[in-house]
């Protein structure tokens, strides 16, 4: 009997020590991963500050290349920068002043030349398409041909028999309803221009003192008037002053007293006015022998003399 007890004893045993067994199995394997991976997480770490190191040592670029540099000191370093800040400057401001100043003298030069070949091409046309229709293909020809039938006309009109023709014309274009505003607006324009004098609409140029004391306006004589009342007639003057363009502006009733007449032809008054003031001389000198000084706000002063 003992021995039997004692062999289900042993066979009892064995059996709890398998059941322990294969319940700690889990654990343990759970055990070792973590410690797997916590040796893991460890190499990472000293992996990384050892980069760290070797980057704060060596810098690196982002294709892997290596730089050496030795670290610039600290007392060093901000006047260098500052150094560079100045010439960097110095440069852009040279270069600025150079590229400005090279746009300022070739901007009128191209302005010449587009508007002149423009020009050359406008009166070419009328003319071109005839020397085309012959099989005359020479560019200019058309253009030398146009200016030489402008001076013709020109030669022409300043006899007696243009002038009696050009009055005939004038009459014919006066009767037309519309075309008669457009002709007479562009006929006082080009007559201020004219070299003749006597048929200028534009008499003499004028400096009145307008709009408020002490400034004054840049016009034109166009005509006189004579204002009677009881104490008698007076003399006025009426004065054209341009506001934006030539064909714009006021007209002022002014005395004659009261009008400056500066030394300008009625030609440079208006390349005064299209100009924006920018070729006005330095010095106006009135036929009354007093001068006007521009000063550089633009507006003028009358020194006593």
């Amino acid at each position: 009997l003992w021995r039997k007890q004692l062999v289900a004893l042993t066979q009892k045993t064995r059996r709890i020590r398998k059941r322990h067994q294969r319940s700690n199995e889990p654990i343990q394997t759970e055990i070792g991963t973590d410690k797997l991976r916590f040796g893991v997480k460890e190499r990472e770490r000293e992996m990384e500050t050892r980069e760290r190191d070797l980057e704060r040592l060596i810098p690196m670029h982002k294709s892997g290349e290596v730089v050496l540099s030795v670290p610039p000191s600290p007392l060093a370093s901000p006047i260098h920068v500052a150094g560079r800040e100045a010439v960097y400057k110095v440069i852009r401001s040279w270069a600025s002043k150079k590229f400005m100043t090279g746009c300022v003298i070739l901007l009128p030069i191209a302005v010449t030349f587009y508007f002149t070949w423009w020009f050359i091409h406008f009166v070419d046309g009328f003319f071109s398409p005839i020397y085309t229709h012959l099989g005359i293909n020479m560019f200019g020809l058309g253009f030398v041909t146009s200016i030489t039938f402008i001076f013709v006309v020109g030669v022409f009109m300043s006899s007696w028999l243009g002038a009696s023709f050009l009055s005939i014309g004038e009459w014919f274009i006066k009767k037309m309803p519309l075309i008669s505003y457009i002709y007479s607006a562009s006929k006082q324009i080009s007559g201020a221009i004219s070299p003749d004098h006597s048929s200028g609409a534009f008499k003499e140029v004028a400096i009145i003192r307008h709009p408020h004391r002490g400034e004054y306006a840049f016009g034109f004589i166009t005509s006189t008037v004579i204002l009677r009342g009881r104490a008698g007639g007076e003399e006025l003057c009426c004065v054209y002053v341009p506001t934006n363009h030539l064909y714009l502006g006021d007209i002022f009733l002014i005395s004659s007293k009261d009008i400056i007449r500066p030394n300008l032809s009625v030609r440079e008054g208006i390349e005064i006015v299209i100009s924006g003031g920018m070729s006005i001389p330095e010095i106006l000198t009135t036929l009354d022998a007093e001068t006007i000084h521009r000063t550089v706000a633009g507006s003028f002063a009358i020194p006593q003399v």
